[in-house]
């Protein structure tokens, strides 16, 4: 190049530099925007107490505001922005009024989180209000500087923090940064959970009502629950595991949550349905991969104006409502907040194998049965309690073979089994060969509850249903003709005696309940003509009956000799659990594994979801369901199905 026009064109670029420079430097120094309402040297009428103002982001509730300038005392209140703020002085000041004074200051640069008069004036507020806007301002602007400290500071020393839209949003332990100047929606959020899109943060704001927490705003308004899923799915990534589950709260533009320095929130509504939503974080720990958000529940509370929450437990008294939700690929849907399902036995049933009354019968005991269940899960029960209930009814049908019904041994007695199975604690309860109790489910329970063992037989299992004071009842009080002729056929082929509308009697029933825990049980009379003290798989647990919470809960009929051989209780929610099969396909692989090996019957399942799954290889198994808020529903022949 020639030496005149290489001159030239350094010449060119050294002016376009030294233009660049005052621009880049008056850019840097641009002054921080400062704006003061009132006299700020005036004493603080009152008392100034801790408290936290959590805003939804749309019009400031006029109560909510009186309560938060009331815990300043009525003094003077500093208000932080990173985007705008004059327009808050005169609606604080003059509008709302009430207080000494308002003075705001506006960041334009992180330089200004170290001026001295900032500094000053932020230590002497009675109370700090945080502003709306871009909260990735905040995060670049503020942490770890002593605008970050202060602000900690203040909220320790027991004087008041409010914030709307992006000024409540960045209060969490955890926070959605917006760190590439975004705002992520919900189906993104869940199409990619731990994806670089969802920008959570952390260090900044160290508030111990909000520990564990991760914060959002206008939320119904903006559909904002998918991303609030997927904001506490990645902030919980690297979470000790013995550390307590953290929660979502999100806030509605109409609602204002006031919570007093003992954590008790509560919500100042501009609108009937201005809500606070409580997202309990334990359905979302186990994210790990990269791809759309799979969680089977996740409860959701809602916080009402008759509502009280309490942080940062995320507990909430009078709740406007609960729910539950599974994500499913990355889309959201409600679940029940509880299910129930139940069996009566599975064999070779088929249409026009029984009478119309026959049918109704076995229909009728089976509603009874959910009903039961139901009534304690609609209580707010527990799953466990609503398995023996509903198990219980059964136990007392003839029409079943448990209990009441049972069938009988080669010596012509009758040797009850039952099972019981809690999926929140593993813990297990089982008997077998019980000849006296009326209801063998409440043998299982107490052996779970009272004793250290799981699994009593005989002699040794009734003596301990007298001592637990458990109801006896005459040996007799089992038999039925049915069962009678059973026997009397089976000594005359001297083999079992195969009732072809009923192989296989045995009544179970699984649920979940409305805190998300499964349970599982199981009560047989065994197999017409059993000998030498055969125990068939409805008491072994993880054979006949088994429940994990966040797996499956497994009740079992058939062929009991196979399902032990195959652990096919346990089998179903290992499946689940280590193979990602979903519960339907789990339980139809399971009862062809038994089948493989020339068992028969069929299975119950529920999944954390509430989702009940039947699987069988038979003709027909008596069986039925039932949810928060339907009717009973009940089937008997294989080719029945349910519309969901």
């Amino acid at each position: 190049m020639p030496p005149i026009r290489l001159f030239k064109r350094v010449a060119v670029l050294l002016s376009a530099l030294l233009l660049a420079a005052p621009l880049a430097a008056a850019a840097k120094d641009q002054p921080y925007e400062h704006y003061v309402y009132g006299a700020l040297n005036t004493p603080t009428p009152g008392p100034v107490s801790g408290g936290l103002l959590l805003m939804g982001g749309g019009d400031r509730n006029i109560d909510a505001m009186k309560w938060f300038f009331g815990k300043a005392g009525k003094g003077h209140i500093v208000v932080l922005s990173a985007s705008y703020g004059k327009e808050i002085g005169e609606e604080f000041y003059r509008d709302i009024g009430g207080i000494q004074s308002v003075e705001i200051f506006v960041f334009h640069a992180r330089s200004q989180a170290t001026d001295k008069k900032i500094l000053d004036r932020l230590r002497k507020a009675d109370g700090i209000f945080i502003a709306g806007g871009d909260q990735s301002r905040y995060v670049r602007f503020w942490r770890g500087t002593p605008v970050n400290e202060i602000i900690d500071a203040h909220v320790a020393a027991g004087k008041p923090l409010a914030g709307t839209s992006a000024g409540l949003a960045m209060q969490g332990e955890k926070l959605y940064g917006a760190m590439d100047d975004g705002s992520i929606k919900s189906p993104e959020a869940l199409a990619d959970p731990l994806g670089p899109a969802n920008t959570i943060e952390g260090d900044f704001l160290h508030l111990a009502l909000l520990k564990g927490v991760v914060t959002d705003t206008h939320f119904k308004e903006r559909d904002r629950l998918g991303r609030l899923f997927a904001f506490v799915a990645k902030a919980q990534v690297g979470r000790a595991a013995d550390a307590p589950a953290m929660i979502g709260l999100g806030v509605d533009e109409s609602a204002a949550l006031a919570v007093e320095p003992d954590g008790s929130g509560r919500i100042y509504a501009t609108a009937p349905d201005g809500y606070a939503w409580v997202v309990d974080g334990s359905g979302l720990r186990d994210v790990s991969d990269r791809r759309p958000l799979d969680a089977p529940r996740v409860k959701v509370t809602g916080v009402g104006p008759g509502s009280v929450v309490h942080l940062p437990s995320g507990r909430v008294d009078a709740p406007v409502f609960v729910r539950n939700y599974a994500a499913r690929a990355g889309e959201l849907v409600e679940v029940p907040r509880w299910s129930l399902a139940i069996h009566g036995g599975a064999g070779v049933i088929k249409p026009g194998s029984l009478t119309p009354d026959k049918e109704a019968a076995y229909r009728a005991g089976l509603d009874a049965a959910l009903r039961a269940g139901s009534a304690v899960l609609d209580k707010g029960g527990p799953a466990l309690d609503a398995v023996a209930a509903a198990v219980r009814v059964l136990e007392d049908n003839p029409l079943f073979n448990a209990g009441r019904g049972a069938v009988f041994t080669a010596e012509g007695t009758n040797e009850l089994d039952s099972a019981i199975m809690d999926g929140a604690t593993l813990k297990a309860g089982a008997v077998a060969g019980v000849t006296r109790t009326r209801h063998p489910i409440d043998l299982a329970r107490a052996v779970m509850d009272k004793s250290p063992h799981v699994l009593l037989a005989r002699d040794g299992a009734d003596r301990f249903s007298v001592e637990q004071g458990l109801e006896q009842v005459d040996p007799a009080w089992f038999r039925t003709d049915q069962r009678w002729q059973q026997l009397l056929a089976w000594r005359k082929k001297h083999q079992a005696a195969l009732d072809p509308t009923h192989l296989f009697g045995t009544v179970g029933a699984v649920a979940i309940d409305a805190d998300g825990n499964l349970a599982a049980a199981t009560s047989t009379g065994g197999m017409t003509g059993k000998r030498w003290g055969r125990i068939g798989d409805s008491p072994i647990i993880g054979a006949g009956t088994y429940a994990s919470n966040g797996r499956c809960a497994v009740s079992a009929t058939g062929s009991g000799e196979y399902f032990i051989r195959e652990s096919a209780a346990r089998q179903v929610c290992d499946r689940v659990a280590w193979k990602g099969e979903s519960l339907n396909d789990a339980a139809q692989a399971t009862i062809a594994a038994v089948g493989a090996i020339g068992g028969d019957g069929g299975l119950i399942a529920m999944g954390p979801d509430g989702r009940p799954v039947f699987a069988l290889n038979d003709l027909g198994m008596y069986r039925g369901r039932m949810t928060a808020g339907a009717e009973p529903q009940t089937a008997i022949f294989a080719d029945q199905a349910w519309a969901d």
